[in-house]
């Protein structure tokens, strides 16, 4: 039978004589939660009427009476069973759930709907504090966008005076600065749209548990608690820098401070511009800092055989190269270093890799290069020219080379050293690996290329001399 066009309705329990069948078209209008039954309008009346009915508690009809009555006793499941995670009516606590922790189920409810309350502010706490987080974002854009578009125009005007002697130099700042604004807007899009994903989730989440905290039936709040009342752990949000930095004006004053001293620029010059670009970053990258957060990001490649010069030795599983007692009989190749002791890594790396290098002896030479540096004379040394980045290592230092400027470092000496890798972000680390990491040197530009891994054995070194591309568990 339907009623108003709808699904058939809970009838009243409340029938006349046997032989009256009038009953069957009476619909519940309320159900009864001590009684445990539904009543039509007619019949609900002395619950209106009589003090004798002023604690029953009223509500929509229901279909899941039966639910509410124990089905070893038929008694009311009016009792909570904390040990067992159920209701129970009071005979079950007598017999069948003696002596375990119970309370009545109404007070169960009641401890809980405050456990939702307090989940429900910390999602609306939560919501909160993504919106003012998300406003925060959207003014760092705006912020990179003006003041990287000024930074572009300035340095176009300076370089324009220049451009005799500078030209590259003013196009490789210009991509700089593009690349870094591209970026710090790419990486705030990027968390933006997860701050939306998560605000959708939380909404959803907050309306169920609000139409759960209303839900007035015992049976149904208590089935649906758990599934809905679990929170996950909520993600502090990344730090902005505050307050707000001169994104690229930095670079602006150094340009024009190259200007005025053209005749002393050096390599120098330019590194320092690197570093004011490197400090401009909202969301700054998480960089690993313990060997085991490196590791996560292990490559394994081997060496090829093709770029090997004659006289380094590579060992069968190609990791290891050793400078030979004579010179080895390789096939010609275009890609073989033909004037230094080198040898580059088999598969061009992009994304976030990290691999180590164990040498015997000093004197090695451990580099990151294009596929297309050159494979004779001076350039195609590692650190000659501006294709390749290379830290060499000797007996009681080491040195940093790119576009044959050298950079001397101090540091722990170890025979072991890693190498990591944020293409994407430009970023290229050179550490000394023992029982802890030290930093030797750190890079920040920008790779327009796949790197591709290198080792150098300096002819110094003597016979013997090698290193190893470590394979790491």
């Amino acid at each position: 039978m339907r009623i108003r066009g709808k699904s058939t309705a809970v009838l009243s329990a409340d029938r006349p004589s046997d032989g009256d069948l009038s009953w069957r078209k009476t619909p519940s209008v309320k159900s009864c939660l001590q009684r445990l039954v539904s009543h039509c309008d007619q019949h609900l009346q002395p619950h209106y009427e009589s003090p004798a009915f002023e604690k029953h508690k009223l509500v929509n009809p229901s279909k899941k009476l039966q639910e509410n009555i124990c089905s070893h006793h038929g008694k009311i499941l009016k009792i909570f069973c904390h040990s067992d995670q159920q209701r129970i009516c009071y005979l079950c606590c007598k017999y069948e759930h003696k002596g375990h922790d119970t309370v009545l189920a109404s007070e169960e409810k009641t401890k809980r709907q405050g456990e939702l309350r307090m989940s429900r502010q910390k999602i609306q706490q939560r919501i909160l504090d993504i919106e003012k987080y998300v406003k925060m974002l959207q003014q760092e854009v705006e912020t990179i966008i003006r003041t990287g578009d000024n930074a572009v125009k300035d340095n176009e005007k300076i370089f324009n005076e220049l451009i005799r002697l500078i030209k590259n130099e003013s196009l490789d700042v210009k991509q700089q600065i593009r690349s870094r604004q591209e970026t710090g807007i790419s990486r705030i899009e990027e968390l933006l749209e997860k701050l939306q994903q998560e605000l959708v989730k939380l909404r959803k989440k907050d309306t169920k548990l609000e139409q759960l905290s209303q839900t007035e039936d015992q049976s149904l709040f208590l089935h649906n608690y758990s599934s809905l009342s679990q929170l996950t752990e909520f993600k502090d949000f990344p730090s902005i820098k505050t307050p707000p930095l001169k994104y690229f004006e930095d670079v602006t004053a150094v340009v024009s401070g190259i200007k005025d001293k053209l005749q002393e620029i050096t390599g120098e010059a330019w590194t320092k511009i690197s570093l004011v670009l490197n400090e401009v970053d909202v969301l700054l990258p998480q960089e690993p800092k313990t060997r085991a957060q490196f590791l996560q990001y292990t490559h394994q490649n081997t060496l090829d055989p093709n770029t090997a010069n004659a006289w380094l030795l590579l060992s069968e599983d190609n990791r290891t190269a050793t400078v030979a007692t004579e010179k080895q009989l390789y096939s010609t190749h275009q890609d073989r270093f033909i004037d230094m002791f080198q040898v580059m890594g088999r598969e061009g790396l992009s994304g976030r890799h990290y691999w180590e290098v164990e040498k015997n002896r000093d004197e090695v030479s451990i580099a990151v290069a294009y596929k297309d540096i050159s494979r004779t004379g001076y350039e195609s040394g590692f650190g000659n020219d501006d294709k390749s980045w290379a830290l060499e290592c000797f007996d009681q230092h080491y040195e940093f080379r790119h576009n044959s400027v050298t950079t001397f470092i101090s540091g722990p000496l170890s025979s072991r050293l890693g190498v990591y890798l944020d293409h994407s972000a430009g970023i290229l680390s050179f550490y000394s690996v023992s029982d802890i990491m030290t930093l030797l040197h750190r890079v920040q530009t920008l790779f327009t290329q796949p790197l591709y891994q290198g080792i150098g054995i300096f002819g110094s070194g003597g016979h013997g001399s090698a290193a190893e591309l470590c394979k790491l568990e």
